[in-house]
């Protein structure tokens, strides 16, 4: 790990580091796209970049891996860069790419602290970056090789066999693989990159939880409507909705993602609100088609049972598990628990094992309130759509 005149240096410089790293991100994402718009075109979220979101994150994994390094000399922080490398994974990241990362940011680094950047100062984060990077390359490296693919190439078409709306938000597509390769396996909670042309001409990838399985290699994605579609917000999810009817054809890449149900036999928490639900539906097919008889608690919140998508599967899927229990809230009421989730009075089975998604006020409430009920923070496992800005302590 970091040697410890590095560790001496990291330790020093990471507060004004980390109070610049805004700003650095920033002025990097700005000169690298200035300099090589191609990177826009199927591997950058240009939405996220307009937001902010992409450079909040990259700060943030920078600064915690760092930290992590300092606090934690003789570990890696596996759990954070695995999550990371499979995003990267979704979109296609190759090894020389980091090289590309590298140049930019480092100029961004030297030109926004200027002459605190001293070789030393330089050298010591240059030491961290390649740390973060050669982990982050190797485990992409067995990501694609468990996914067949080599170098990144992991796409192929698929066709919309069905098309069904959900809520008028949200519409499920089932898609057939096309063509004679053998489909890569998918885990209940993964997801797929979706690749579309735009009608600028720029590809752009978005990642999309496969909310159910079928015969014949069927999968389903489940895709809520950003409002504000018309942005790059929310342009894919827009196309998707407006122009995708059954018969078309759409790129995907292999499944990936770390949040996959673990297929050990502890009681299980699976909560979501909103469109996180899809890959707790997910999960409770593979529990249903298993014939699983563990203890399983579905909590979801929504706005209403009218909103709330995939209700009939969760309600079919979970009928079907003789040791399950639902409970949901909708801030309309509509015969449920009314307002937002609330654990006060929810008995959680002991020793359970806590799958989590929504949005990430919801998430960052609901594991205050878990880890206040007892449950161990080791045992909550999170998923976030879109940058990770949320790295919860462990």
């Amino acid at each position: 790990m970091l040697s410890v005149e590095t560790a001496e240096v990291i330790r020093a410089t990471l507060p004004v580091v980390g109070e610049s790293l805004d700003t650095i991100t920033a002025r990097f994402y700005e000169t690298m796209f200035a300099e090589r718009p191609e990177l826009l075109d199927g591997l950058f979220n240009r939405g996220n970049q307009r937001n902010g979101e992409q450079r909040r994150a990259l700060a943030g994994s920078i600064a915690a891996f760092a930290g992590m390094l300092l606090e934690h000399p003789d570990e890696r922080p596996d759990a954070l860069l695995s999550r990371i490398a499979h995003k990267h994974a979704a979109v296609g990241v190759t090894d020389d790419q980091y090289v590309i990362v590298h140049k930019y940011l480092f100029g961004a680094i030297a030109e926004v602290l200027g002459a605190a950047v001293t070789p030393e100062v330089a050298a010591a984060w240059d030491e961290v970056y390649w740390l973060m990077a050669g982990a982050l390359i190797a485990m992409e490296a067995r990501i694609y090789a468990a996914a067949g693919a080599q170098d990144g190439r992991s796409w192929r078409q698929w066709q919309v066999v069905e098309r069904h709306e959900e809520t008028p938000d949200v519409v499920s597509l089932v898609l057939r693989p096309l063509g004679d390769e053998p489909v890569p396996p998918a885990l209940p909670g993964q997801y797929v990159g979706v690749r579309m042309r735009m009608p600028d001409g720029v590809h752009q990838v978005r990642q999309y939880t496969l909310s159910g399985f079928g015969e014949d290699g069927l999968r389903r994605i489940t895709v809520k409507r950003v409002r504000g579609g018309d942005t790059p917000d929310g342009e894919v999810s827009a196309l998707l909705h407006a122009t995708v009817e059954e018969g078309d054809e759409l790129t995907l890449s292999a499944p990936y993602g770390d949040l996959a149900l673990d297929d050990g036999d502890a009681p299980l928490v699976l909560v979501s609100a909103g469109i996180g639900c899809t890959p707790i539906t997910a999960m409770l097919q593979h529990l249903a088609l298993a014939g699983a008889t563990r203890r399983v608690l579905l909590l979801h919140a929504d706005q209403s049972e009218a909103d709330h998508p995939l209700r009939l599967d969760m309600e079919r899927l979970a009928g079907t598990l003789p040791e399950a229990e639902r409970i949901y809230w909708y801030e309309q009421g509509d015969g449920a628990r009314t307002g937002r989730m609330d654990l006060t009075d929810v008995e959680l089975p002991k020793g359970a094992v806590v799958y989590l998604c929504g949005p990430l006020p919801f998430m960052r409430d609901l594991r205050a309130q878990l880890i206040s009920a007892g449950v161990a923070p080791r045992d909550i496992h999170y998923e976030v759509f879109g940058p990770d800005l949320w790295i919860a302590a462990a």
